[in-house]
């Protein structure tokens, strides 16, 4: 097993989880089984209790677990299935330790930092990174491990530490250190500076981990004189430092580390079994990187959420909206709609939002309405969703965007007026949505229906069905607490909202689509989260279609994408 270690320096979110999943990607290119590893430094035990401004959107897995968006990078791009324990994080490595303290493991030892907390990291990493994550279940060859944060962080330094003894554990060859850093550029001078890399890299050898690339990443791209510069100061070759500026897409990062010489570099260094030379897929990422930026039609999407002033928040909804826009040969255009806006109550304190709102919503081809939690904003949601199925828009709801269509559909259709989610009024005398049996409403970490269920078509005529090549079922991740109501269902079929799919059970209503309208689809499941690059997401896929008007032409050539 060869391990590659990428930490970060001077600042966070500089862009480690794209590097460590590019790199994966150009060694999976050279034929290697490459698996994943995300350590953060947190206490929380997962992401599962973070608000999405925290730290972006929380990540579901096949097993139900809840982890960092970058485990959602590392899929796309190395198209694999990681499993919770993937996700280390400070609070999993000390409950694992304290745990082995009760059960009386150390009897007799005073348990500390070092040794027990370092080789429980050490012990975790080497377990973890033989568990296979393709479709074949071969054990893994190389292992990709992201240290977050930055070197020379306080909660980071056990797992510094623990990489530190590992590097000797693991022998030099079978383990490589990636440093990435920034190289700013600052508008007084123009200079593109070296010392903040030069102090990083310092400390990170004053912790006892030598770089053995070191990665800079830059808003422009890198002089030559400034990795001399680096090379001299940081005492390594200048092929050893490698240079990252902002790109068009996250798509032409591996083919920037691969013109490198990246490869060679691993070649020689890990002493791998493989050519100089990438192999088909490498071609396949610079055939679609390429395509991504020659796109001339654009497909702008409406989408209604209550995180829109950070964009992570619906990292894999933007990349499913893009990966089904490169399909059939679109540029996304994704308008952030803050669903507050929406609302009357906007209109009487901001006037000019509220307008600005409506003006975005109503020129958008096609309109999404992500999951969430939280009374907040629903009521603009709804407005978005009563327009979209009024004026027949192509519409796509996920989880709770799903859950809402069906409350505006009761209110507006059935003349429901109080119809609503247990979520919001748990004494509504129209409960359309209502919390799950199996909800345990005490502890609010892990408690969810998560991870990867079966949803069975319960007829032929479906858009969905079609969509997903005529299947008799699908399987798809899950992240709720509330469902639609089983009691109720007949009584919105009869007014033409069908409930086209159902759990195994048929207990659970999983996918409605309406009847006469182009696209007006919702699913209780998240299939951003199985979203890959070269293979996108059926029921977004659906929404691109329709609202660029090809989704009947695509149907009748047995949805088949066009040349």
């Amino acid at each position: 097993m060869k391990y590659i270690l990428v930490t970060g320096g001077v600042i966070s979110g500089i862009g480690k989880g794209i590097i460590a999943s590019s790199i994966g990607t150009i060694l999976k290119s050279c034929g290697l089984r490459v698996t994943a590893i995300k350590i953060d430094p947190y206490i929380n035990i997962d992401a599962g209790t973070f608000s999405p401004y925290e730290h972006g959107e929380v990540f579901v897995l096949n097993d139900g677990g809840e982890v960092d968006l970058d485990l959602g990078n590392y899929e796309r791009f190395l198209d694999i299935n990681l499993y919770k324990d993937n996700n280390i994080t400070t609070g999993k490595i000390y409950q694992h330790v304290i745990n082995k303290e009760r059960h009386g493991d150390y009897l007799g030892k005073t348990v500390q930092v070092v040794p027990h907390i370092t080789d429980a990291v050490q012990e975790w990493v080497m377990n973890q990174a033989k568990v296979p994550v393709d479709d074949d279940k071969k054990e893994p060859q190389i292992c990709v491990i992201e240290l977050g944060g930055t070197i020379g962080d306080i909660e980071g330094m056990p797992f510094v530490e623990a990489f530190r003894q590992f590097q000797f554990k693991a022998k030099r060859e079978n383990f490589c250190n990636i440093h990435v850093s920034l190289v700013p550029q600052p508008n007084a001078t123009g200079e593109q500076k070296t010392k903040p890399t030069q102090n990083s890299v310092r400390a990170l050898r004053g912790l006892g981990l030598s770089p053995d690339l070191i990665v800079c990443r830059s808003a422009k791209p890198i002089e030559m004189a400034v990795k001399e510069k680096i090379s001299m100061f940081c005492h390594v070759e200048p092929e050893q430092v490698i240079f990252i500026h902002d790109v068009s897409s996250t798509y032409r990062v591996p083919i920037l580390l691969e013109e490198q010489g990246i490869i060679k570099y691993f070649k020689q260094r890990l002493n791998l079994p493989i050519d100089d030379q990438p192999s088909d897929l490498l071609m396949k990422w610079k055939k679609m990187a390429c395509r991504y930026e020659r796109l001339l039609k654009v497909c702008s999407i409406a989408l209604v959420g209550k995180y829109t002033k950070l964009s992570d928040c619906y990292a894999s909804v933007f990349k499913a909206l893009e990966h089904s826009a490169l399909a059939i040969n679109y540029k996304l255009d994704l308008m952030y709609i803050d669903s507050t806006e929406l609302e009357r109550s906007t209109e009487a304190e901001n006037s000019v939002k509220y307008h600005q709102a409506w003006h975005k919503l109503c020129k958008a081809d096609g309109i999404l309405v992500p999951g969430g939690f939280g009374i907040r904003g629903t009521e603009g949601k709804l407005q978005a969703i009563s327009w979209a199925r009024a004026k027949k828009k192509p519409f796509l709801g996920v989880c709770l965007g799903m859950q809402l269509a069906v409350v505006e559909f009761a209110r507006n259709c059935l003349n429901w007026e109080d119809a609503n989610s247990t979520e919001f009024d748990p004494d509504t005398k129209n409960p359309v949505v209502i919390d799950m049996p199996e909800h345990n409403p005490g502890d609010m970490g892990g408690t969810m229906r998560l991870g990867k269920r079966r949803t069975v078509f319960k007829t032929e005529n479906s858009v969905l069905k079609k969509l997903y090549g005529d299947e008799m079922f699908v399987e798809e991740r899950h992240r709720h607490r509330y469902e639609v109501n089983p009691e109720l269902t007949h009584c919105f079929e009869e007014k033409g909202l069908k409930f086209v799919g159902h759990d195994t059970e048929g207990n659970r209503m999983e996918i409605i689509e309406l009847e006469n309208h182009p696209y007006f689809v919702g699913v209780q499941f998240h299939p951003e989260f199985s979203s890959r690059p070269m293979k996108p997401s059926p029921p977004y896929l659906g929404l691109l279609l329709a609202a660029t008007g090809t989704l009947k032409a695509y149907l009748q050539r047995g949805c088949k994408l066009s040349p």
